[in-house]
């Protein structure tokens, strides 16, 4: 399978691992570059030097190309940044700020930079700013979200009207099936998160992979908007949020009752009451842990399926 994407990152199949917090360590990232797909460590919940240590260990166990996914409001990133040219990381994924900030100087390194948008507007901005390609998520997706609610159907031809360079497609995407309804929307790849979350190899608790592969539809929510809006499974502290939230609460009041490290309760430490329990709407249609292996060999072959059936159609 050849085209923009594979091509860009010099892959055998247009599919990308999220770069999700407390989920995507160096086994995750290595399997699916092993796989075909491009894999990503999930800088956000990594101190400079756990970063290192992922990358360094993502070298061992893949000779294939994989990247680093960077929030730009990371306190430490520029020593994050340096870390990534020193081990000689050529893929950088960056999120949650401005990509003029970072973009020119990681290409002067010889890096590929990948930037995700949630609108119209940003994958404008990210294309002025040189980026090689652009991740257009929708709504449906899990964790830290766009404002505008937009869904990945709706979004993904409306950016490709727009921009010129290659566009991967993120949001509600876990089959083959869906893969191929985002590419004939225009995308010349797809980015997933919450399929590997639910897979062996992701960092996360097994009572989260878990919780993940039981939820049904309806159970999860866009919330906390005020601050940054996240997708989260319903649970005791989502239910308390929803509780402040009939108070008309400030910011500050939202702040303190979110306090600190609630991702990794959740999704590390796997505290199911108190944790923050980020994933996407598709988690309804997850119903097994696989190896990251399996997972990709399903989703191509379904891909395969499906193609022939639109063709016959």
């Amino acid at each position: 399978m050849s085209n923009k994407i594979t091509e860009l990152f010099n892959i055998q199949y247009p599919i990308i691992q999220g770069g999700m917090v407390w989920n995507s360590g160096w086994r995750l990232a290595s399997a699916v570059s092993n796989s075909g797909g491009l894999g990503l460590i999930g800088a956000g919940s990594m101190y400079p030097e756990v970063l290192r240590e992922h990358i360094q260990k993502c070298k061992k166990a893949t000779d294939k190309p994989f990247g680093v996914n960077v929030p730009m409001l990371y306190p430490d990133i520029q020593e994050i940044m340096n870390i990534i040219v020193e081990e000689g990381v050529k893929i950088v994924f960056t999120s949650a700020g401005n990509p003029k900030t970072w973009t020119h100087w990681l290409q002067e390194q010889g890096i590929i930079v990948v930037h995700v948008v949630s609108s119209v507007k940003f994958a404008l901005k990210a294309q002025d700013a040189g980026v090689n390609a652009v991740v257009a998520e929708g709504f449906e997706a899990g964790g830290h979200n766009g404002r505008d609610e937009t869904t990945t159907l709706a979004l993904i031809p409306m950016v490709k009207e727009h921009i010129e360079i290659p566009l991967i497609a993120a949001g509600g995407i876990a089959t083959g099936r869906a893969m191929l309804a985002t590419m004939i929307l225009g995308a010349d790849g797809v980015q997933m998160g919450s399929r590997f979350v639910a897979s062996e190899e992701s960092s996360s608790h097994q009572s989260f992979k878990q919780t993940v592969i039981d939820a049904k539809e309806g159970d999860t929510q866009l919330t906390l908007k005020e601050l940054a809006p996240v997708r989260l499974i319903k649970n005791k502290f989502y239910n308390e949020v929803q509780e402040l939230y009939k108070t008309a609460p400030t910011v500050e009041q939202l702040k303190e009752l979110l306090g600190r490290a609630r991702a990794k309760k959740g999704m590390f430490e796997g505290d199911l009451d108190n944790g923050e329990l980020e994933i996407g709407q598709i988690s309804g249609l997850i119903h097994d842990i696989k190896p990251v292996s399996q997972i990709i060999h399903d989703i191509i072959n379904e891909f395969n399926l499906a193609k022939v059936e639109v063709v016959s159609f």
